[in-house]
């Protein structure tokens, strides 16, 4: 139990003891003589596994050892029937009612990982500077490209045409996400752990693995633009911050979800990316724990991106189908005699 706890697998225990028999028993005054010890039921709750799951898991153990406690009160009343009479009435109250119901924090966390939050809004900056920083990249290739202009306040900038294949220019925006993403995964860590002071282990996995979050999430969302154009930024929102909240498995417990919501969970980026991170910072780094699960699923995430990017870019310039069309050469105008 103790080894589930410890990798966010359960959200609560109870936990019964060994002795918990012979301490309701010595209460009837049958057992040997001395001072009975009142059995106590422990609840153990995992905020590291989500606030909400634990809390949930919380009220069910504690309910279910307030309830077994009264049913013990009840069976032990039975048991010594008439004699009760004879008991103090404090005795008689404790009898009813046996069992203390304490409750521990079954893994505890270090001061500042915010209710066990700090592994969700970690993940979730990720997944927001790769989106942003993806937007940037396709809008500056563009620009340095001659496909658009560049807004720098009142001032707009053209550059002349350098005609790149759809293809030529995925391959120039993923480089450059690549890149980027070890300045900005390097900012998210000093940002969060340095100035705001999260509690945090294991810096160098922990960098590693936030560079390659964002550089997979920002080829990802390149990969929609290049391939749906402008209505792309809608898709890649409804991807990575839409249904990727919700099914996250951090505010709200994936088991509590409908169905719909569950299935989602299976491949959403931002579960996956939150699922290592927790590991990281709660569990020592455990692959078992989320963090395995969390690499297979970004190196999977990342082929996907390149097959389904580079294949559908590539079939655009095989048709023909060009960001600008080669130019037709015009026809001479004719001057009536």
């Amino acid at each position: 139990m103790k080894e589930q706890l410890g990798k966010g697998k359960l959200f609560g225990a109870l936990v019964v003891p060994a002795d918990f028999t012979s301490s309701a028993t010595a209460l009837t005054g049958t057992a040997p003589a001395g001072t009975p010890a009142r059995p106590t039921l422990t609840v153990l709750t995992n905020q590291s596994a989500g606030s909400l799951g634990s809390g949930l898991a919380r009220t069910a153990t504690t309910q279910a050892a307030e309830n077994a406690s009264l049913q013990v009160g009840k069976e032990l009343t039975a048991q010594i029937g008439t004699a009760q009479a004879k008991l103090p009435a404090a005795a008689r109250v404790l009898l009813a009612d046996p069992a203390a119901v304490t409750v521990e924090d079954g893994h505890p966390l270090d001061s500042r990982s915010g209710l066990g939050l700090t592994a969700f809004y970690y993940a979730l900056t990720l997944v927001v500077v790769g989106m942003l920083s993806a937007n940037v990249i396709s809008g500056q290739v563009d620009h340095a490209l001659g496909y658009t202009h560049n807004d720098m306040g009142p001032l707009r900038l053209h550059r002349p045409l350098i005609r790149a294949t759809r293809v030529q220019t995925f391959a120039i925006s993923s480089t450059l996400m690549t890149g980027l993403s070890l300045l900005t995964g390097t900012l998210v860590m000093v940002g969060a752990v340095g100035i705001m002071g999260m509690d945090a282990a294991h810096l160098p996995l922990l960098w590693l693995y936030s560079v390659c979050a964002i550089a997979v999430t920002g080829i990802g969302a390149l990969t929609l633009l290049a391939v749906f154009g402008t209505p792309g930024m809608l898709v890649v929102t409804l991807v990575f911050i839409g249904m990727a909240v919700p099914t996250a498995g951090a505010t709200t417990p994936i088991e509590a979800l409908p169905g719909f919501y569950r299935f989602l969970s299976e491949f959403e980026p931002l579960r996956q990316i939150t699922g290592g991170i927790r590991s990281i910072l709660y569990y020592d780094a455990q692959g078992d724990a989320g963090l395995t699960r969390g690499w297979v699923m970004m190196t999977a995430a990342l082929a996907l991106a390149a097959l389904f990017g580079f294949g559908v870019l590539g079939w655009y310039d095989r048709k023909g189908l060009h960001r600008i069309p080669v130019e037709t050469t015009p026809e001479k105008a004719t001057v009536p005699a």
